[in-house]
């Protein structure tokens, strides 16, 4: 199972960046987890448009969905290329109605997921927690069988992510907030308390993204490291993961 970091950006995108977007493969199947601003450009830089086989949705504020309309116009345009249309299937909760009413396009199917059952996509099984965010969303833990990966998508600190990462090869965590700061309000974790989910649960590898674009986010990491004693990395655009190597 291999990971690529798309955008990490929270909120919005700094300059020539992207949010939140992550580009999962295996076997030849890629599935991406959110689809946030200007992701769908950097996400060109590793894979053709059409090469995705699903998506996935976390919830629906902007930084994570805002490019899939361009997404869904990308599809269009090349189904007239083509002379054929194919129908990317991207899953969201329906929590949101409006949000997930959206996702279905001339050449997208917006399909429901329980966030109360496993989700099968292609060679990935997928279970939820529901986050402590401003409007529902979903954190996922992912795996292939052999990996677990865990997004805990956006979201303050709860002890629930001990449990729900609970010896994970990788943990993605919000990090929206620097240590001194409280993030709890706008739903948000600080590098304290993502490291210390990863402590808790006993993970492996730990990128701290949803990133904020004021201060020096190399302080994050530091920050981090007093907390969490295994490999901590910020994410960056095209930052990949594969279990035990990361370059």
């Amino acid at each position: 199972m291999k990971l690529t970091v798309i955008g990490f950006w929270g909120g919005y995108p700094a300059a020539d960046g992207a949010t939140s977007a992550y580009l999962l493969e295996k076997d030849g199947f890629s599935l991406l987890i959110d689809a946030g601003s200007g992701s769908l450009s950097k996400l060109q830089k590793q894979k053709d448009v059409m090469a995705l086989d699903a998506v996935i949705l976390s919830h629906y504020h902007h930084d994570h969905v805002a490019d899939i309309g361009v997404l869904q116009y990308a599809w269009l345009v090349h189904s007239y290329l083509n002379d054929r249309e194919e129908i990317l299937p991207i899953y969201g909760h329906t929590e949101d109605r409006d949000g997930f009413e959206q996702l279905t396009h001339k050449c997208t199917e917006g399909i429901a997921y329980d966030p109360d059952a496993a989700l099968t996509i292609g060679p990935f099984s997928i279970t939820f927690l529901e986050t402590k965010h401003p409007v529902p969303c979903y954190g996922m833990r992912v795996t292939d069988g052999e990996d677990v990966i865990v997004y805990t998508a956006d979201s303050a600190f709860k002890e629930e992510w001990y449990n729900f990462a609970k010896d994970a090869d990788l943990l993605i965590t919000d990090c929206n907030f620097y240590e001194d700061q409280d993030g709890s309000g706008a739903g948000h974790m600080t590098s304290k308390e993502g490291a210390m989910i990863a402590d808790k649960a006993n993970v492996k590898e730990l990128i701290l993204s949803h990133l904020p674009q004021y201060g020096d986010n190399n302080r994050l990491v530091n920050e981090a490291s007093h907390y969490f004693s295994g490999s901590i990395q910020l994410a960056k655009e095209d930052l990949t993961w594969v279990k035990s190597r990361n370059f």
